[in-house]
């Protein structure tokens, strides 16, 4: 067993929740951004705008092997893989996500990270490296892809359906319910945009994702203003509200305006305003960072990537996503943040950020 935790230790092979559910997870989610998002928010904009250049681009972005080689790579260069085997990891992914389907983002974390790891463990062992790393790597990867990619695809696209049925079926409950799991999976140090992604969630589901996300990030950028200033009000609003984590370990209880205003627009998103994400599934998980999620929403108005009907966005539409998105996250988690601090649960500077 000694020799066995050396090997790993200089392999730099550490089987860990860290390792494979935040850092794999979270660069999963950047590979996403970096093809299949960037390329439908460039495609939309070639259609709007008639500029057939932006079109070709985007097409090339969105193309189902490229994304997956996407994810792939940045997995790799999360796992910290040498070069062979990490370029090797292109292969795997394409091969990976074509194999999923609907579900293939699940597909390509589980599998590129087994084959990631075991290209690894064979890197620089033989005096042939150059043929047994990317030999190891592709090999492995491309059969564990044939073997399991279809069903591991289909358990999460099943898994995501079933949530978006709920969700059309009970849309005041599962509001809630996502809004909360998906806004707080956003401020914890995981990828919500990558868990949105995997189950391919859209429709009043993925509204009610972009809602729970929205009200973290505006909720914290609004309600610590006067603590972080402007600088924060960005950072946290069209950054990431994950900068509040250490101060969350600190007091937990500043955790819950935020929290409890994505439990109220929630069921306001699918309930009353119907708003749907049926742009990028990943775009569900983005909240208000770079207003991806509001983009991602109009994007879907306009050419949806699921089964949905293309619309012409009107008057009420707008309203309803500026409301859910900016409006009612700001006003209910400065109203929850006055009433904790009047009965001392949040002090002064509790919300600061550190610098």
């Amino acid at each position: 067993m000694k020799k066995v935790k050396e090997f790993l230790k200089r392999k730099n092979i550490e089987i860990s929740a860290k390792r494979y559910g935040v850092d794999a997870l979270g660069a999963m989610a950047q590979g996403l951004f970096a093809s299949l998002l960037i390329g439908t928010i460039v495609g939309t904009l070639g259609t709007q705008l008639s500029i057939e250049a932006f079109g070709t681009v985007g097409n090339f972005a969105k193309e189902t092997h490229v994304v997956g080689a996407a994810m792939a790579c940045a997995i790799g260069w999360a796992l910290q893989c040498p070069p062979l085997v990490l370029f090797s990891l292109i292969t795997v992914g394409a091969a990976t996500n074509e194999l999923g389907g609907a579900g293939g983002p699940l597909a390509v974390l589980i599998i590129t990270v087994i084959a990631a790891e075991l290209g690894k463990a064979v890197s620089k062992e033989t005096k042939i490296d150059i043929l047994v790393t990317p030999f190891v790597t592709i090999f492995s990867g491309s059969m564990l892809a044939v073997l399991f990619a279809p069903v591991i695809g289909s358990a999460a696209s099943s898994l995501g359906n079933i949530i978006i049925w709920a969700t059309d079926l009970q849309p005041f409950v599962m509001g809630i319910l996502i809004s909360v799991l998906v806004g707080i999976a956003l401020t914890l140090p995981i990828s919500s945009a990558a868990i949105c992604a995997a189950l391919g969630l859209t429709g009043l589901a993925g509204g009610a994702a972009v809602a729970g996300c929205s009200a973290q990030m505006i909720g914290f950028a609004v309600m610590s203003f006067k603590e972080n200033g402007v600088s924060g009000l960005i950072s946290q609003g069209l950054g990431t509200s994950m900068l509040q984590m250490p101060n969350i370990v600190r007091n937990p209880r500043i955790w819950l305006p935020p929290t409890l205003a994505s439990a109220i627009t929630g069921p306001i998103a699918t309930c009353i305003f119907k708003l749907q994400m049926n742009g990028a599934p990943v775009s569900s998980g983005m909240g208000t960072c770079g207003l991806v999620g509001q983009i991602g929403v109009y994007t879907g108005w306009l050419s949806p990537t699921n089964e949905a009907a293309a619309i012409n966005p009107s008057i009420e539409n707008w309203i309803g996503l500026i409301l859910i998105s900016f409006v009612l996250p700001a006003i209910l988690s400065t109203a929850f943040c006055i009433v904790l601090r009047k009965i001392g649960w949040i002090k002064e500077n509790d919300l600061k950020l550190d610098t």
